[in-house]
């Protein structure tokens, strides 16, 4: 562990920021940054980008680009604040309307772009950060990469092989089913490999332990975000899914799972027009009681008088929350059918708002469960989903599942047994 002193503070360091100067100075192409959950790649490609700005001896253009802007607010931008020690708002060096950040001093300028804005595509730059570049399609990627002049940074959770594996990587030597020698990636790259054992001296103890319980729980998520190595995950529940900025104008409803300790409660609002379902994140948070949500629910101007189906295990929360001014009806029990719901909701074609950053990430990782099968050994998928990422499946599910139409409204009146 090392220290990096910027302009504003003293900030601690983890090797994959060694990794990343010492590719830089080291005259690479760039560096490709796999691991974990937590293991620091993110807020160290930000630091070394602080880094580089501050030392450049001439200008230099650094881009940093997620998917959407949505996920850059709360993702890179929120984090590149945090590690300098200032705020967004009414920063003296930060343009909010173009996200780019010039300090006095500094040789380097800092731009954060989504990945969907044409401008970024067509522009050249000197240094290139690819937050998750997993999510990004390579036509993408490709266009970002191929006019970088300096050094770009990728990183990513591998969740399973995309076109960094594909075009940068040489395929693993297999003799009888066996890897005998494991794929190089591109000596004109480097390659940092961490888990959240690289960042412990930074990370707060209870969320080491819940990365590892979690790990215990879920073998392909112990692959992915705890040992950071490539997993495959098989069975999705919902495979596909696109992105929009905004619900479009239709008759909405919504759905609700309660949650609380470390599960979220989640408000999901929705809009079905012909066969595609639109979908937003309103609430996931974990920790909320009644109360909180009664408030939420105000701050977001959700009328008193609109339909809101909620998980039917909770009638006295719903109860509850119809006390505190909202329309909150348990959805009836032969509805609420996990099986049932995924049916219903994959009979659309899907969309999220890009600012429903959480489910989001569960749609891309809700899967069914392998099991073994008893006496034979068989492995096979069962119809259980991962619950850590089922949260807002849920709400949506229940807000979508005895939906028949703009005209017929639900197909049976709700139930509060």
């Amino acid at each position: 562990m090392v220290g990096m002193t910027t302009n504003v503070k003293q900030v601690r360091t983890t090797k994959v920021f060694d990794s990343i100067l010492q590719a830089f100075k080291d005259g690479k192409r760039g560096i490709f940054l796999e691991g974990g959950t937590y293991s620091s790649k993110t807020y160290s490609a930000l630091m070394a980008l602080i880094a580089i700005a501050q030392q450049a001896p001439k200008p230099v253009d650094i881009n940093v680009i997620s998917e959407t802007i949505p996920h850059l607010k709360g993702g890179c931008i929120r984090d590149y604040f945090m590690i300098l020690g200032e705020l967004v708002d009414n920063n003296p060096y930060y343009n909010k309307s173009d996200r780019l950040y010039r300090r006095p001093g500094w040789n380097g300028v800092i731009s954060f772009l989504s990945a969907d804005n044409e401008k970024a595509l067509g522009m050249r730059r000197d240094i290139l950060f690819i937050n998750e570049g997993d999510t990004l399609y390579w036509e993408t990627a490709r266009e970002l990469i191929s006019r970088t002049n300096i050094f770009t940074i990728i990183d990513w959770n591998p969740r399973s092989e995309f076109w960094a594996h594909e075009y940068y990587r040489q395929p693993d030597i297999v003799e009888n089913g066996v890897v005998v020698q494991v794929g190089q990636w591109d000596s004109k790259w480097a390659y940092d490999h961490s888990t959240y054992l690289d960042a412990l001296d930074v990370l707060p103890p209870e969320k080491a332990q819940e990365i590892k319980d979690l790990g215990e729980k879920d073998p392909n998520y112990r692959n992915i975000y705890e040992l950071g190595i490539l997993g495959k995950i098989e069975g999705l529940v919902f495979p596909f899914f696109n992105q929009v900025e905004e619900l479009p104008k239709g008759r909405d409803f919504y759905g609700l799972d309660y949650g609380f300790a470390a599960d979220p409660t989640v408000l999901v609002k929705n809009v079905i027009i012909g066969d595609s379902l639109y979908s937003q994140q309103l609430i996931y948070e974990p920790e909320l009681t009644n109360d909180d949500i009664a408030r939420k629910m105000t701050e977001l101007m959700i009328p008193s008088s609109v339909l809101i189906l909620a998980d039917p295990s909770e009638p006295k929360s719903a109860e509850e929350l119809r006390r505190l001014g909202f329309n909150v009806q348990a959805i009836d029990k032969a509805f609420a059918n996990t099986a049932f719901g995924i049916k219903q909701v994959n009979a659309y074609r899907q969309y999220w708002t890009q600012d429903s950053l959480e489910c989001i990430k569960e749609q891309r990782n809700c899967r069914y469960i392998k099991k073994r099968e008893p006496g034979t050994g068989r492995v096979y998928l069962s119809d259980d989903i991962t619950h850590q990422w089922s949260h807002g499946m849920k709400a949506r599910m229940y807000g979508v599942a005895t939906y028949k139409g703009e005209s017929s409204g639900y197909s049976k009146p709700v139930s509060n047994h």
